[in-house]
């Protein structure tokens, strides 16, 4: 049995790695981006070691990204969207009362 050692640019590992962090599992981003979920949870976990990360932004430029800031600015926003989910089922319930009611 062969073992098949692909390289990687190192953009191209920046890029994964941000794409993991915003992703909703780093298994569905390594799926997304074709390479194994292993490889690319190792490049996270490195990153998330290192604490630093790069990003190239769209008119090119690079800035450096704190990983662990990242995670936790993630972590805020699921439970902002968490909430904001059930404020919506609790407004939709509302608005069905009432409309039962005036109806």
């Amino acid at each position: 049995m062969t073992k098949i050692s692909r390289s990687y640019t190192k953009e191209f590992k920046q890029e994964a790695i941000n794409l993991a962090l915003n992703s909703v599992s780093v298994s569905s981003a390594a799926k997304d981006l074709g390479i194994p979920d292993a490889t690319l949870h190792t490049w996270v976990k490195n990153a998330k070691q290192s604490g630093e990360c790069s990003s190239i932004s769209s008119d090119g430029s690079i800035k450096n990204l704190n990983v662990n800031d990242l995670l936790e600015e993630n972590k805020k926003l699921h439970k902002r969207l968490a909430r904001l989910e059930q404020e919506k089922a609790i407004l939709k319930k509302a608005a069905t009362y009432f409309a039962k009611e005036l109806g």
